[in-house]
């Protein structure tokens, strides 16, 4: 087994206004430079080379009809952008990957799970029992059959009819890589923290949206920026604060959806040498 590296995949756009999503409505008169129209940020998913499985956290989002019709209006996957096209892009096929982590089961976060025929798929419990029976809140990020069972489009969730394996608390998942739970964006959301020569990153899914999630805003006594979008503002802050302490910089967080991580791979496509 060699030393762990990461290799961040983008696999298409999401649409979202900030002002109303990204930032908590307690925060944006301290930060009035924040966008309140639709912008389009980034769906990364994380692929891990050098351990004694190849890894993948999270498969990404769909494709730009699924994703702009059914979800956030305007979302797109440019072409080669698909989780397969970006595995081909580094020599690999789906086929190859050992293990899939989800940080949890939301629409763009999962697609295209079926391709992933060897691979063990690992979901925290509380995630994976939410998305089996949310609460209809819920029905559209989780694509619960209940919310398309009467259109003749229906269509079905990507993870069903999988098998899932199911994880709680701190867990290794192979030497170097750990799962830890940050609830609060979903009830079961969990991180996933690797080990490299560089020091350890976290892939935090949606638990941090973007790293100004991590900001402090020393006016109104805030160690952080909380995001707009949660199913729990309690546990969400204490996950930010948990991972905020948990890294020795930033640059060690990992989240899902920040556009500066574009500009990053141009320069460093794998992170952990």
């Amino acid at each position: 087994m060699g030393a762990l590296t990461i290799r961040p995949l983008n696999t298409g756009f999401v649409t979202t206004i900030p002002r109303q999503y990204l930032y908590h409505h307690s925060t944006v008169a301290h930060r009035p430079d924040i966008p309140d129209e639709r912008i389009a940020m980034p769906v990364f998913t994380y692929l891990v080379e050098g351990g004694e499985e190849l890894l993948l956290v999270d498969t990404g989002m769909a494709w730009s009809e699924r994703a702009s019709r059914y979800h956030h209006p305007g979302s797109f996957q440019p072409e080669g952008h698909s989780i397969t096209e970006r595995l081909a892009g580094a020599g690999y096929r789906p086929e190859d990957v050992g293990i899939v982590v989800l940080t949890h089961m939301h629409w763009d976060h999962i697609y295209y799970l079926d391709r992933f025929k060897n691979a063990k798929i690992i979901a925290n419990k509380k995630e994976y029992e939410f998305a089996m029976d949310p609460i209809p809140l819920y029905y559209k990020s989780y694509e619960h059959p209940k919310l398309y069972a009467d259109r003749p489009d229906k269509i079905t969730r990507p993870f069903e009819g999988l098998k899932i394996t199911t994880v709680t608390g701190e867990t290794e998942i192979m030497p170097g890589v750990r799962v830890f739970e940050t609830p609060g964006h979903s009830p079961g959301h969990q991180s996933v923290e690797i080990d490299t020569r560089q020091g350890s990153f976290i892939c935090c899914g949606d638990s941090v949206f973007i790293l100004d999630n991590i900001e402090p805003i020393p006016e109104i006594a805030y160690d952080i920026t909380p995001p707009g979008r949660y199913a729990d503002i309690v546990s969400t802050w204490k996950s930010i604060e948990l991972q905020k302490a948990r890294v020795r910089h930033p640059d060690f967080l990992l989240p899902c959806h920040e556009k500066k991580l574009l500009e990053r791979i141009k320069e460093t496509p794998v992170l952990g040498l």
